[in-house]
């Protein structure tokens, strides 16, 4: 491809001089395919161009949290699923790099524990603990896979950023439905990077006393992170939401936000839910209905019959069969929906999003195939009178914890 001159370039020297990188691992970059110059003039000189210098920001960003250049370059060259722009990059990165800090400075109290053992006993064979230190190393350990979880994250939450008709959002919305009474006791089940929390900094009351619990540590070491500049009582547990560890009657409010369908008991989940609540204590449970993106998947399969793009773990908690499974547990429940949709005009975002779903489209959505759904769906945007419709019904059911005595006879 010719240099343009509208674009500017740096030499392979320009660009080892500032940024310190070698000329030999430049060229080594260039050698493997990780980093290929956007222009080899006449007498052989290499030229980068701006978007050359954003993917070696990249390679060496993922290089810091310890993928191997394999790794980064299967990352780098994954070409349906990329980044919006340079500043959700970055972003993205930051969150990583975050993550990366919060699992070393669990790894690092690990290690404080057993200097503790070993100072209280004067053992120099405490197995336990170095057993705890080697898992506590091992947990949360892949960092390009948390890397690819982050971007497909970032992928769903771009969607719905840009394309939801309601600007309130989801974590604003929920969070109104909470309760604004002082000094609530509130627990969160499967918290995950506490989103919830940390949309909603500016509005929590500092006399609420907040557990926060995931079955992930390093999700919980994340969600430690994004609160930690946030006034407030916040406490945190690895507990799995089948076993809550947790007297009887200690909470106001349980929280399960978009994660019950996940569990592997439902139904022992929301009886330890109701056994930790108070008597007239709240729980929220959220999820979606049954035709939540339904439009998503009737793209896909169109396309192609085998092709899948929504969870199917959905179908175990949605709002169309919450009511009947919370029933055998709570007599007093309410189902509040929120409303949104989407009117989607670009066809990439829409990919971003099917290939960041658990289903197969990552896997089939490469190379012609990709080029094929990407020109299908561009047709059928023009056939939508340019843009195409997607039903979002997202909402969550209150259960009240009623105990009613038994009248004396």
């Amino acid at each position: 491809m010719p240099a343009r001159e509208d674009k500017e370039y740096w030499t392979t020297g320009q660009i080892a001089k500032r940024t310190g990188l070698t000329l030999r691992t430049l060229r080594y970059y260039d050698q493997i395919g990780l980093l290929k110059p956007s222009y080899v003039n006449h007498a052989s000189v290499r030229l980068y161009d701006k978007d050359d210098l954003v993917r070696l920001q990249k390679i060496h960003v993922l290089k810091y949290i310890g993928l191997s250049l394999a790794e980064i370059k299967h990352i780098i060259h994954e070409g349906s699923f990329v980044e919006q722009d340079l500043r959700s990059s970055l972003t993205l990165q930051k969150e990583v790099i975050r993550k990366k800090v919060a699992h070393m400075q669990y790894v690092s109290k690990a290690i404080d524990e057993a200097l503790d053992v070993l100072g209280k006993h004067q053992a120099e064979t405490e197995w336990d603990s170095l057993f705890d230190i080697i898992q506590t190393i091992h947990t949360e350990k892949d960092w390009g896979e948390q890397y690819r979880n982050a971007l497909r994250l970032q992928a769903r939450i771009q969607l719905y950023d840009t394309f939801s008709a309601n600007k309130t959002g989801w974590h604003r919305w929920f969070f109104d439905q909470l309760s604004s009474a002082p000094d609530l006791k509130i627990l969160e089940l499967g918290c995950g990077d506490a989103t919830l929390w940390s949309r909603n900094r500016d509005r929590i009351p500092p006399s609420w006393s907040i557990m926060l619990t995931d079955i992930s540590s390093g999700m919980l070491e994340a969600a430690r992170a994004n609160v930690r500049d946030i006034s407030g009582s916040f406490a945190f547990l690895v507990a799995d939401a089948q076993s809550i560890p947790f007297h009887d009657e200690e909470f106001d409010v349980v929280i399960a936000n978009h994660m019950l369908y996940h569990v592997l008991d439902i139904g022992q989940a929301l009886t330890e839910c109701h056994r930790v609540l108070k008597n007239d204590g709240m729980l929220y449970t959220s999820t979606m209905s049954k035709a939540h993106l339904h439009e998503m998947e009737q793209l896909a399969r169109k396309f192609d019959s085998d092709l899948r793009v929504l969870d199917d773990v959905m179908e175990r908690f949605h709002l169309d069969n919450g009511m009947e499974i919370l029933s055998s547990h709570f007599s007093l429940i309410d189902l509040l929906r929120y409303e949104d949709h989407m009117e989607v005009d670009e066809a990439e975002p829409l990919i971003h999003y099917m290939t960041s779903t658990p289903m197969n489209a990552r896997d089939y959505l490469k190379g012609d195939n990709l080029k094929a759904f990407r020109a299908y769906l561009d047709e059928r945007i023009l056939e939508e009178n340019g843009s195409i419709y997607i039903t979002m019904e997202s909402g969550f059911f209150r259960s009240r914890k009623k105990c009613y005595s038994r009248r004396k006879v």
